[in-house]
């Protein structure tokens, strides 16, 4: 199993589009504890490569990753991670 934020040059099939997401509360005491979002990263590479292995998936490719800083009006900052890629499969 293999995850790349690129294409691939070799013959495969497409079996689809995953997606995961994973988020994080700021404490109002700490508000700039950006490194936090280093485990949300680990966490849904973590969720990606789990759907990927459940669907019989060989990697995935084209894997991009966005995120956002979730500012409520009477609540703290929330840090949000979502990840995307293409399973794929390679012919017998």
């Amino acid at each position: 199993m293999f995850m790349s934020t690129g294409g691939l040059n070799r013959t495969h099939a497409i079996q689809g589009i995953l997606t995961a997401t994973a988020h994080t509360m700021l404490r109002s005491e700490k508000p700039d504890q950006f490194e936090l979002f280093d485990d949300l990263f680990a966490e849904v590479k973590q969720q990606l490569m789990k759907q990927a292995q459940d669907g019989g998936a060989d990697g995935l490719i084209e894997v991009r990753f966005n995120t956002e800083v979730v500012r409520m009006n009477v609540a703290p900052k929330f840090l949000v991670v979502h990840g995307y890629g293409t399973a794929i499969k390679f012919p017998k």
